[in-house]
């Protein structure tokens, strides 16, 4: 099990904003497992959330050293390109688009391949994150994977007549537009926000903010992190925060600590859209 080493694990004292090119770089991976670009964000003691990224052709599956199980729940949105991510243990296979998402849950084996004519670039939130122990070190300790298999054979003569049958057992979950769980965030200007994952560990969102546009203050019982799609969005924290004014570009990220009063303000002329991940609840703390 040679060659492992851990990522870096950037953490903040504070509500904090992560500009693209602060971010902590890191190489993951082997010959055997391929090897995979991370750009990561935050790595608090609730939440971890980085981007990752493999050439046109490339892609990652495991090795010894390099096991892909993890005792957390992992979302994978496609920034660009477009991902085919599976289940080798199952023979689960999905094909992810940009703008959606793959999610899978603990214990999950899993490999992904870049399937498009430009480099793939994928949002990840993860949580309990790898100061849990969640990550490298308990992938190590699991089982090795014995067989790898990429197809469904006991669907194979059976599809697409058995297609609600074949959601028995899913471990890999693919989230589209029209899977989103929508709802409304603010009392004074109610936002949309389209829940792509929400469980007793991790909730992973998407706003579309419009111009002169804004969602009142709010917050979370868990630490919340940001990253910006497009378009300009500014952070707004309580006035006790110095400084409590933000602006953000595509690429930047922001960290809230868990109970950190919040609001997000469009202030330009284009719509902001943003994706977060909280955990590990979402609703406000009981204690606010």
């Amino acid at each position: 099990m040679s060659g492992y080493a851990p990522s870096p694990r950037p953490t903040f004292d504070g509500p904090a904003p992560i500009p693209y090119a602060s971010v902590a770089r890191h190489l993951w991976g082997d010959p055997e497992a391929g090897e995979v670009a991370d750009w990561i964000y935050v790595s608090s003691d609730r939440i971890h959330q980085l981007v990752w990224g493999v050439p046109v052709g490339g892609g990652f599956r495991h090795s010894d050293a390099f096991r892909t199980i993890f005792a957390a729940d992992v979302l994978y949105l496609v920034l660009q390109g477009t991902m085919v991510i599976a289940n080798p243990a199952t023979g689960e296979v999905h094909r992810i688009a940009p703008g959606e998402a793959a999610f899978f849950r603990r214990d999950t084996w899993h490999h992904a391949w870049n399937d498009d004519i430009t480099p793939l670039r994928v949002l990840e939130f993860f949580a309990p994150p790898p100061s849990q122990g969640t990550s490298g070190s308990y992938a190590r300790m699991q089982p090795p994977l014995e067989a790898v298999h990429y197809t469904r054979v006991d669907l194979l003569g059976r599809w697409p007549m058995e297609r609600a049958a074949a959601a028995i057992g899913q471990t890999i979950w693919s989230v589209r537009e029209h899977d989103l769980l929508w709802t409304m965030l603010g009392a004074e200007h109610p936002t949309p926000v389209g829940l792509l994952a929400a469980t007793d560990r991790l909730t992973v969102g998407r706003v579309r903010l419009l111009p002169g546009r804004h969602m009142g203050a709010h917050s979370h019982d868990g630490d919340e992190s940001l990253y910006v799609r497009s378009g300009v969005l500014n952070v707004r924290l309580a006035r006790g925060e110095r400084p409590n004014w933000f602006e953000l570009h595509p690429g930047d990220g922001f960290y809230l600590p868990r109970g950190t009063i919040h609001a997000y303000h469009n202030i330009g002329a284009e719509p902001a859209e943003f994706y977060f991940g909280v955990a590990p609840r979402y609703q406000p703390p009981e204690d606010a």
